[in-house]
């Protein structure tokens, strides 16, 4: 029994003319070889410097590129940090809230005391010197304010020790 093989009728056709142009341009290579030889070096001659030219220009848009590259990078990192510093800058607007408004409590008791100091002048020269203390309790908040300020401060000088660290090990 003989194995008869039965293929793609179309793809024999184009393996069979793949197959004669190939003869062909083998034929015409072994007996033209000063013709064929002056059409590689005419083919090369033209096309060789624009492919050049549009290598060198690819090269300078790739440093292009990648300078821009590493400048999104850079402006990335800086937006990250800056969004890192909201809650500082939502911090330092929350005390400057809380010192004006502490200044207006001073200033307001700094006029009622000069209010009732002026409107009696009899109480001045009186024998009986009375001290009017403010309650402390009502400046309660100006010692949690100095211990934010304590606290922010101290976390500032530990990250600023820790930049400092990291500048002179990466140099």
């Amino acid at each position: 029994m003989a194995f008869v093989y039965q293929g793609d009728p179309e793809l024999e056709s184009k393996a069979k003319k793949a197959a004669e142009r190939i003869s062909e341009n083998m034929h015409i290579v072994a007996n033209e070889p000063s013709l064929a030889l002056y059409r590689l070096q005419e083919h090369v001659r033209k096309a060789l410097p624009p492919m050049v030219e549009r290598r060198v220009e690819v090269t300078k848009l790739q440093h292009e590129l990648q300078g821009r590259c590493y400048d999104v990078e850079y402006a990335l990192n800086a937006v990250k940090s800056m969004d890192g510093a909201a809650t500082s800058f939502k911090n330092i607007q929350e005390m400057l809230k809380q010192s004006i408004f502490l200044k207006q409590q001073l200033k307001y008791e700094e006029a009622r005391r000069n209010k009732k100091d002026s409107n009696s002048v009899y109480k001045r020269l009186s024998a009986h010197i009375v001290l009017d203390l403010p309650d402390l309790s009502e400046f309660s908040m100006v010692r949690e304010t100095t211990n934010r300020i304590e606290t922010m401060m101290a976390q500032a000088r530990g990250s600023s020790a820790e930049l400092h660290r990291s500048h002179t090990t990466l140099h």
